[in-house]
């Protein structure tokens, strides 16, 4: 019977966990990619919709409200239906309100559909699921941190290359107006295609699809039947809930910066939407080796020491991604203010890959449960960011208490330490998950 993988043999498509491995960090990258496409074309949208800081602010936050609950749901659906349909169904799904925003004709329909492509968000949670049922506890936090961070890596290109996409269409004749609606019907064909290709390479974990086996009354350790059932045991434990913050703290700050930093270097330091765009993208195509990083730390010091040292890996981070966020909110020129983010940033995807190399050992008979609420925590801290810039009105100044904020929930990180029974308990829970 086929087992998970022990090593991640990266230039290998021939095993399931291989090409779960690629297609499922590839989707991911097209989610993030559409997720984020909007974002670095704002200082345009702006203009022609005449939108106010507010409705700014009520834009970003309809970009991350919804996924607090998607991502809530589907990683129980994860356990029930099994990732491969579940990230079809999403791709799909997905797909309509990403073609949609491109027709919006007021500051009303764009809020509308731009809360339906937040749901494109959960991707991230069945890219976790995904490959901690197909690799085993020694490589699972590097295996979840690559594929995550490449993944979001897709963010960052967005930020790039959407001004670049919305250039071209202009350069061919159409008018700015249609040129940024012409560009956002990229990344849904986008979605498209990826989920044709998902559904039709992949399978749930190493031994097949959970339906098939399942029928053949194999046992298998994730996929229970019950999505409900793995929700409320992953609830149920308290270090569930100190991740999920830790998780908003960096992944929420992350969310954040993606949604801000074009508007800021544009607003604040007068850059042009193509630099603006480029400055911005940086900080997301970090995520192409900091998450990876983040996760190959945390498995080296489980590897030499013991799974707390996984918990003081991700405390580390946190601690740095909140003194590199002050320093960012503090920069007094744009060269200044680029180096600070991107080193802020390098501490912030290794703080989002320690908290996912943790995920498979919390609980792995409710590996669902425990990868959504976690996740769902990252785009509560990006919801509550959003409040907290729409309340002060100035980015300046969130920045610099959002840096506070990231220091103070370190602890948290230290409290979800493991006990020596617990700790023991974890290496079996994780082979299951």
């Amino acid at each position: 019977m086929a087992t998970k993988a022990s090593k991640i043999e990266l230039f290998s498509f021939s095993s399931a966990p291989m090409r779960a491995f690629h297609l499922t960090w590839m989707a991911f990258f097209v989610c993030f990619f559409a997720w984020f496409a909007c974002a670095p074309l704002m200082p345009v949208i702006k203009g022609e919709f005449g939108l106010s800081v507010a409705q700014i602010a009520n834009i970003n936050i309809a970009a991350v409200a919804i996924t607090i609950l998607v991502r809530l749901i589907i990683g129980p659906m994860c356990d029930r239906f099994g990732p491969r349909k579940t990230y079809t169904g999403l791709l799909l799904l997905g797909a309509i309100p990403v073609l949609g925003v491109a027709m919006a004709q007021s500051y009303e329909s764009f809020l509308i559909f731009r809360l339906g492509i937040g749901a494109v968000g959960a991707s991230f949670v069945i890219t976790q699921y995904h490959t901690s049922v197909m690799f085993a506890p020694n490589v699972v936090g590097t295996a979840n941190a690559a594929a995550a961070g490449w993944g979001n890596a897709g963010g960052g290109a967005a930020q790039a290359i959407m001004p670049l996409l919305m250039a071209a269409m202009i350069m061919l004749g159409v008018s700015e107006t249609l040129g940024w609606r012409a560009a956002l019907l990229v990344p849904g064909v986008l979605m498209l295609v990826m989920a044709g290709v998902y559904y039709r390479y992949t399978q749930d974990c190493p031994q097949g699809n959970y339906a098939d086996l399942r029928k053949a009354g194999v046992a298998i350790d994730g996929g229970k039947k019950g999505g409900w059932s793995s929700f409320k045991a992953a609830s149920a434990n308290y270090r569930v809930w100190l991740l999920f913050v830790t998780y908003g703290a960096c992944f929420g700050i992350e969310i954040f910066i993606h949604n801000i930093a074009a508007v800021y270097y544009v607003d604040h330091f007068g850059l042009s939407l193509k630099s603006a765009g480029l400055a911005a993208g940086s900080f997301g195509l970090l995520a192409l080796f900091a998450r990876a990083l983040g996760g190959w730390l945390s498995d080296k010091r489980a590897a030499n020491g013991n799974l707390n040292s996984r918990v003081t890996v991700l405390f580390v981070m946190m601690i740095g991604e909140g003194l590199g966020l002050l320093w960012f909110a503090n920069a007094g020129s744009v060269t200044y203010a680029v180096i600070a983010m991107l080193v802020f940033g390098l501490f912030t995807h290794m703080a989002c890959g320690a908290t996912y190399a943790l995920v498979p050992f919390v609980d792995g008979k409710a590996l669902g449960g425990v990868a959504g609420i976690i996740g769902a925590g990252g785009n509560v801290g990006a919801v509550a960011a959003g409040f907290l810039m729409k309340g002060t009105g100035n980015i300046q100044q969130t920045l610099a208490i959002l840096s506070a904020l990231v220091i103070i929930s370190a602890m948290c990180a230290i409290a979800a330490r493991f006990t020596i029974d617990t700790a023991a308990d974890a290496a079996p829970a994780a082979a299951a998950a």
